[in-house]
């Protein structure tokens, strides 16, 4: 391993020999976050981009909740029955309307594409004891869907997509299928821009999917799980090949998707993928099952 030599602080502020070691804290004090501070901290610098930076601008506004570990700002903590989790839900709810006000104040609110969605579907248990599952109630986070995080049922990968451009985009819902890999190709093609072949390899440009105009999005896709799972959809059908592993994770209480035996379901009548119809359509399942080895064996999907 490469060794940098010089003197750096450990997590406690103290001195560490004169070696930092590789996936050490760098930076002494002056790297420490508190992480109470986080969202505002974000929503302050997020806010001066807009208000100081150039136009047209790019923002890529990441925020930390509700993810591990969930600690909000003293003035949300304790604000919601459900613990800290609804406590940082409640903290993001502010930082995008934070977000929200600055651009109405800089008056290009109506003029920014805004695109607010998540990296997967929802996990209560995670590894942190913040009594998430014990104060969650009656409420499901994946609502009728089967599973959630780190699942290959549609619990997991499902994701919230919200678009906002009111001078673009008529409200309302679509039913298109559209992954957050074509955002580049069809922000490029929203541009007017060529994207290189090179580039993107598996994102297609699907604008008027994209924005809500047309309800034909992608024809098919395939998404990966954890540990090289993989399952793919075609239609409003969904097929996951046998995979080994527990059918409950045993640390999230969440459904895998692992099963000995293929599944094959159909979301048009059946959304929470409970009618496995694998051995009443064994063609449909192998042709899927098949489809996805030829996406996994290329180079590119695009």
């Amino acid at each position: 391993e490469l060794l940098r030599m010089h003197y750096s602080h450990g997590h406690d502020g103290t001195i560490v020999n004169g070696v930092s070691r590789i996936g050490e804290m760098r930076g002494g004090a002056a790297a420490l976050w508190k992480d109470e501070e986080m969202a505002d901290v974000f929503a302050r610098e997020a806010r001066r981009f807009v208000r100081d930076g150039d136009r047209p601008f790019f923002l890529y506004y990441a925020f930390h909740q509700p993810h591990v570990p969930r600690l909000p700002s003293p003035r949300f903590a304790g604000t919601t029955p459900h613990g800290p989790r609804g406590d940082v839900i409640a903290e993001l709810d502010w930082c995008v309307g934070e977000l929200l006000e600055e651009l109405e104040e800089q008056g290009v609110l109506n003029d920014t594409l805004i695109v607010f969605t998540s990296d997967n579907g929802p996990v209560l248990d995670d590894g942190y004891q913040d009594e998430a599952p014990e104060r969650n109630g009656e409420h499901r986070p994946a609502g009728p869907l089967r599973g959630g995080k780190y699942s290959l049922f549609d619990g997991g990968t499902r994701i919230p997509f919200v678009v906002h451009w009111p001078n673009s985009v008529e409200p309302g819902e679509t039913g298109a299928l559209f992954c957050q890999s074509d955002l580049t190709a069809s922000i490029v093609a929203l541009l007017g821009l060529d994207l290189p072949d090179s580039a993107a390899l598996d994102s297609l440009a699907l604008v008027d999917a994209f924005l809500g105009r047309s309800p034909t999005g992608r024809e098919e896709i395939a998404l990966e799980g954890t540990q090289g799972r993989t399952m793919i959809r075609l239609g409003e059908w969904t097929y996951i090949p046998p995979h080994e592993g527990p059918e409950v994770s045993p640390t999230t209480a969440t459904e895998t998707g692992n099963s000995p035996e293929e599944q094959l379901y159909f979301l048009g009548d059946d959304l929470g993928q409970i009618r496995n119809r694998a051995g009443e359509d064994p063609h449909r399942a192998r042709a899927m099952r098949t489809r996805l080895e030829e996406i996994l064996a290329s180079q590119r999907t695009r």
